[in-house]
């Protein structure tokens, strides 16, 4: 018998039953692949049981499972969510869906009566009639005892914070300052990175969480960064402009395909002043769906193609994981361009040179070596054909992190929004859809940046992008100094700054008596500066300066007659320095594994993997999963601000290694068709 024909039978004898517990029906869906078909989770408890998405999560085996949209719900259920309930459970969906029952109905006696509700009916009946026809139907059930699930996650929590504390207490530096660095890099990176981005003033903390205030020593970097890149996008024809920050709900949700990944992020405003607005307005998480009605109505002709727009702008996602400077934000500065191509050949020529400009930013502006590569189908951009990428490597954590990302994007855009002219070949062929790309680096950089530079000492600056290159400290001036000999130093700590500036060098003096050159040493390193040069007795006596480099400490005795050449000769050689360093670090640990067996131990060693792969997206979540974990089971410990666990496919490398004869996937036993990059990341 039909459970609806149970439920009309029972409801007759047990509606009125004013002792029937209520119920709760949900349908969640679990974070899946972009091309895996979604196996939705349908959650029946008590209503008064808490059940948290993460004990959920680890009952049914699934990733973050969220409430499901109305489209899936239809799609298995033939209802709306509003009128799911164990009534449309079958045996068609055996193998389709998973179960999770709450323990509280499972186990009951044979007085426990359930309430069930819906949006246009109600029923009561039984537990046990319940958990009879559940099991009828074949579903996989899992059954979970929510509070002891919670309660042993919980005790975990609190072991794993107990073990965390005992750690921040031994990095602690020992012979630290309360205006330095007070925790290792090595043994408290999280901590340590926070410290440095505020005391570096990189930037300042913000009353709305996940917002932070970029400082002139931050901002200037992004200005260098803006400079270079306008001059070369505006070489290849691309034009800057702007386009609202608001999208309109109806807007925003015409591309359904591509919205659904920003969707949790989107921030809506339903309010002006007291008025409930009529249609809600997002604030922009990307502006694909806000350029491109006016791409519609611009481009008329092939004559009109290419358009290259590009806009530096700010974006919102309200991300709800824990927020990290630079690196997780709910607003950040980026620049996005967005071109239509009356050829996929022209598109795809642009994504390209877009990338090397991306990998230039990094290794001759920042000084941090990236891999190019393409992004797996899983992990690609959302509505695009394909995804580029740029990938660096932070050596402390020895965690990748996503550099920046350019996009071919197909017709898939074009066609929603009738982006296309007439046929050039002919009016009587079939209209063409322009082809489209878009591109966009963040100010994620700076974070990149900091981390992979920075030491206990505070923050290092590659000179071409720091807003000050060069200190100019008086040194050697006591209380038996003379004023003669002390205006003569400070003159010439003037002169020095003076000249450099003339030449370009971003210089300044310190010329504070209230502290003494060790601390202003301090001051000057925990901001980044470049360069400090000191002046001295010695050094007027000498005609010479002391220059001391912030990255390696490393001394030189400058000729006056010297600093117009020598000065930005060590500026450059220190430039070079930070990117070969850091360009060993990441050659070092980027290790080619071709045996699962040596895939974890290399991988918790902090490195980067480069794998043959089957290029299959199951096997690719395989290897993320099955990293997560160590060989004795335990979970690998993460960082205290969520990079994730597992070893995600971080891009397919434009260069790769030869793939043998007949190899097979590092994973599973397909053949090999190329060489993925893996690892834990930000």
């Amino acid at each position: 018998m039909a459970l609806a024909s149970s439920l009309a039978a029972l409801s007759l004898a047990t509606v009125a039953d004013s002792s029937a517990v209520e119920t709760k029906t949900v349908v969640f869906k679990p974070k899946t692949a972009k091309t895996a078909v979604p196996v939705p989770v349908l959650l029946f408890a008590l209503q008064s049981t808490e059940t948290p998405s993460n004990v959920l999560a680890k009952a049914a085996a699934v990733k973050e499972p969220r409430v499901a949209k109305e489209d899936l719900v239809v799609e298995f259920f033939k209802v709306s969510p509003k009128e799911v309930s164990i009534a449309n459970l079958d045996k068609s969906l055996a193998g389709k869906i998973k179960i999770v029952l709450d323990s509280q109905i499972a186990n009951a006696d044979d007085e426990l009566v359930l309430s069930l509700v819906t949006e246009s009916g109600a029923a009561a009946l039984k537990a046990s009639t319940a958990v009879e026809y559940l099991k009828s139907t074949g579903i996989e059930t899992v059954v979970v005892d929510f509070a002891a699930e919670a309660a042993a996650l919980a005790s975990g929590s609190s072991k794993k914070n107990s073990a965390k504390k005992d750690a921040k207490k031994d990095a602690a530096l020992e012979d630290a300052k309360l205006i330095g660095i007070t925790v290792d890099k090595a043994k408290d990176f999280s901590s340590w990175y926070s410290q440095v981005v505020t005391k570096g003033e990189m930037l300042d903390y913000y009353d709305v969480s996940g917002c932070y205030i970029l400082r002139p020593n931050s901002y200037a970097v992004w200005e260098t960064i803006q400079d270079w890149f306008n001059v070369h996008i505006k070489k290849m024809g691309v034009q800057n402009s702007y386009f609202p920050m608001f999208v309109s709900q109806r807007v925003l949700e015409k591309e359904k395909d591509h919205i659904e990944g920003f969707a949790p992020e989107v921030a809506w405003v339903t309010r002006a002043g007291n008025s409930e607005l009529d249609e809600h307005i997002a604030i922009r998480p990307t502006s694909e769906t806000v350029m491109y009605p006016y791409y519609s109505k611009w481009i008329r002709s092939h004559r009109d193609l290419p358009l290259k727009l590009n806009q530096w702008n700010s974006v919102v996602r309200w991300e709800f994981k824990h927020p990290q400077p630079f690196l997780r934000t709910r607003e950040f500065l980026w620049q996005e361009g967005h071109t239509a191509h009356l050829t996929k050949e022209e598109a795809a020529k642009e994504v390209d040179e877009i990338l090397d400009l991306y990998a230039r930013i990094y290794e001759e502006l920042l000084a941090v070596p990236v891999v190019k590569g393409k992004k797996t189908e899983n992990e690609k951009f959302a509505g695009g054909d394909y995804t580029t990428t740029v990938e660096g490597f932070i050596a402390a954590t020895g965690r990748g992190i996503q550099g920046a990302t350019s996009h071919h994007l197909g017709t898939n855009f074009s066609k929603m929004f009738n982006i296309s002219v007439e046929n050039p070949d002919g009016a009587d062929k079939p209209r063409v859809f322009a082809f489209q790309n878009s591109w966009g680096l963040s100010t994620r950089v700076i974070g990149v940046m900091v981390m992979t530079h920075s030491d206990n000492k505070g923050l290092v600056l590659p000179p071409r992008v720091a807003q000050t290159q060069a200190v100019v400290i008086p040194v050697g001036l006591t209380s038996k100094t003379t004023d003669e000999q002390r205006k003569a130093i400070n003159d010439g700590a003037a002169d020095i700054e003076a000249r450099l500036k003339a030449v370009d060098v971003r210089a300044i003096g310190d010329y504070r008596d209230i502290y003494t050159p060790g601390w202003k040493f301090a001051e000057w390193e925990l901001k980044g500066v470049p360069l400090r040069i000191e002046f001295g007795p010695k050094d007027l006596s000498s005609e010479q300066a002391t220059v001391v480099r912030r990255d390696n400490g490393a001394k030189y005795t400058v000729k006056l007659a010297e600093l117009e050449t020598r000065i930005p000769e060590i500026l450059e050689e220190m430039q070079k320095g930070l990117l070969e360093k850091a360009r060993n670090d990441f050659n070092e640990h980027r290790i080619v594994v071709e045996d699962w067996k040596d895939f974890v131990p290399t991988l918790n060693s902090k490195n980067v993997i480069v794998s043959p792969w089957c290029g299959d997206s199951e096997c690719e979540d395989d290897i993320k999963d099955s990293s997560a974990t160590k060989d004795d089971g335990e979970e690998e410990e993460v960082d205290e601000k969520a990079p994730s666990m597992g070893a995600k496919s971080l891009c397919i490398p434009k260069e790769q290694p030869e793939l043998k004869p007949g190899q097979k996937c590092v994973k599973c036993d397909k053949p090999a068709i190329t060489y993925c990059m893996f690892g834990r990341s930000y």
